[in-house]
């Protein structure tokens, strides 16, 4: 599609219409420039046979078309469009022009795509994705993963339409960019991708994506709080908020430096998301389809470094057999008897104190992935000047501090603090957080009428363990008797170095539960990380304002 083609632009755009009428003509209007396209690379002459479909390659511009209608004939949540797609990228097969298809099977590269539904999906689900399809021009794999849970989807698609496109202190491309900048921080190119077109097409400055160092100083000066938050939020200090606040011409407000900071926090653990589920690249971009011939091996490089190959080994499988059925009984046991350990007696407040150091001194050495350090690739890693990551503290003899949640709370402190510097945006993250926290189905695999709280509260305090945050009214014993070994490793690499996620390791842990209830831990997993990272930036912001 041309890009200065403001017509054209507006023809996609239609595609995402409630009107079955207007999609229908956006759709012809499609199918003709797609045609006459055709025509300028292959005469097509009334009655003669088709040639054969490698003969001619199309130029870029109709590759991006054709790219782009295999994207909405598989995703598009409409089914006129999605038909019609079909058909008129058959019609160009036919003409001897070579069509793509799609790399990978479907949104997630951990999830069976039979599991993962566009259509003949619930009224609700189809409306939301409905919605989404119409703001972005395109049902994303992120979305379509989410859609397992569509109440959280529907908050979660609020927020982050409020965050990239409504009225904000920030102007859209410095949003797009930031996006950029905190996803590369975990070499998300998935993330970085899609906010690369977004940058574009809002009126970036292409010479930006160079590296950080073509962007505005006041972007270069974020780097460092992208850097710390995404790694060490605990190393935050009202120190750096001053020198973004007090950098004389390329000074942050206040307003827009608790933008910059939901955007950070937003995209570092939608990273983890992404990693954690396994989604792959949106078919129409990069890395999402070829227009290469099927070859007998499916098998992607990366597939086989990181374990992700469809053949499990069978040795595996038989062997965790046994060890994996009651899985599920065990841990409810643990659930019942804790609440009744619970109602019988009550750790004294040195006990409870104690045993979180403990907790958090154990994090620390849960290690992660067992893989090398990733190397970055040079695309994504040119967004951002060294590689600083997350490592374990307690490892190199330093110390995490403990921050009690009694004295700096995101519902007493940060809530507010958000809401007054950027309207609305602390009660939509709330609704976000409380969401994610409180959806239960009250079912563990196949068991009905569970309550779910004392596991779900587990999780989620665990990974605020992990960056030092304590609650004084909670047990952190109960962590160890819910969490395995396997699962915790799970949760301090998604969280910590998402990038080295492997499908073996999504395998590992809940084996007997289903691919939903993993989605929700991966959605527990985001928001406790993005409030862990908020409530350092919040309360160092309130540090500095005081």
């Amino acid at each position: 599609m041309d890009i200065h083609d403001q017509d054209a632009t507006a023809r996609w755009e239609e595609l995402g219409s409630r009107d079955p009428s207007s999609r229908e003509a956006a759709m012809e209007h499609i199918s003709q420039e797609v045609m006459r396209r055709v025509e300028g690379i292959v005469p097509i002459p009334a009655a003669v046979p088709s040639p054969p479909a490698a003969a001619c390659p199309p130029a870029s511009d109709l590759n991006d078309i054709l790219a782009r209608l295999l994207m909405l004939s598989k995703r598009c949540p409409f089914d006129d469009v999605r038909e019609r797609c079909i058909w008129l990228l058959r019609n160009v097969q036919d003409l001897g022009i070579r069509i793509p298809r799609p790399l990978g099977n479907g949104p997630s590269r951990f999830i069976p795509e039979k599991e993962i539904q566009v259509s003949k999906v619930d009224p609700r689900t189809q409306s939301i994705f409905e919605d989404a399809f119409a703001a972005l021009g395109r049902l994303d794999n992120i979305s379509l993963v989410m859609g397992f849970h569509p109440q959280y989807l529907e908050n979660f698609l609020k927020t982050q339409h409020y965050l990239l496109q409504m009225d904000g202190p920030l102007s859209l491309h410095y949003r797009h960019y930031i996006g950029i900048m905190a996803a590369a921080r975990h070499q998300c190119s998935y993330l970085v991708n899609l906010h690369v077109n977004d940058f574009v097409q809002v009126g970036g400055d292409p010479k930006w994506l160079n590296g950080l160092e073509g962007a505005p100083k006041k972007l270069q000066a974020l780097g460092e709080l992208n850097k710390i938050l995404a790694h060490r939020p605990w190393l935050l200090t009202k120190a750096h908020i001053e020198n973004l606040l007090k950098a004389e011409e390329h000074s942050w407000s206040l307003a827009e430096l608790i933008h910059a900071v939901v955007l950070l926090t937003h995209y570092h653990s939608l990273a983890s998301f992404t990693f954690g589920c396994g989604i792959t690249p949106e078919i129409h971009s990069d890395g999402g389809h070829t227009f290469r011939p099927p070859s007998l091996s499916q098998y992607c490089v990366c597939d086989i470094a990181n374990g992700n190959g469809h053949g499990n080994h069978p040795e595996e499988k038989l062997g965790n057999h046994q060890e994996v059925s009651g899985e599920v009984e065990v841990l409810m046991e643990r659930m019942k008897q804790l609440q009744e350990c619970r109602d019988e007696e009550e750790a004294s407040q040195e006990e409870m104190a104690t045993r979180f150091e403990r907790e958090k001194t154990e994090s620390m050495l849960v290690a992660t992935a067992e893989d090398d350090e990733c190397v970055p690739s040079r695309d994504v890693s040119r967004h951002f000047e060294d590689p600083y990551g997350y490592k374990d503290f307690s490892r190199r003899g330093e110390h995490v501090p403990t921050f009690r949640v009694q004295d700096y709370s995101w519902e007493d402190h940060g809530y507010s603090l958000v809401n007054r510097l950027y309207p609305d945006v602390g009660q939509l993250l709330d609704d976000k957080f409380q969401m994610a926290y409180n959806l239960t189905y009250n079912t563990m695999a196949t068991h009905k009428d569970v309550d779910t709280s004392m596991l779900r509260r587990a999780i989620w305090n665990y990974i605020h363990c992990m960056f030092g945050i304590r609650y004084d009214d909670y047990d952190y014993g109960e962590i160890n008797q819910l969490l395995d070994r396997s699962f915790k490793v799970y949760i301090k690499t998604m969280v910590c170095s998402p990038e080295k996620t492997t499908k073996r390791m999504y395998e590992s842990f809940w084996r007997q539960f289903q691919h939903s209830e993993k989605v929700h831990v991966n959605l527990l997993l985001m928001e406790a990380r993005m409030q862990a990272e908020l409530l350092y930036a919040l309360r160092a912001i309130t540090r500095y304002m005081t």
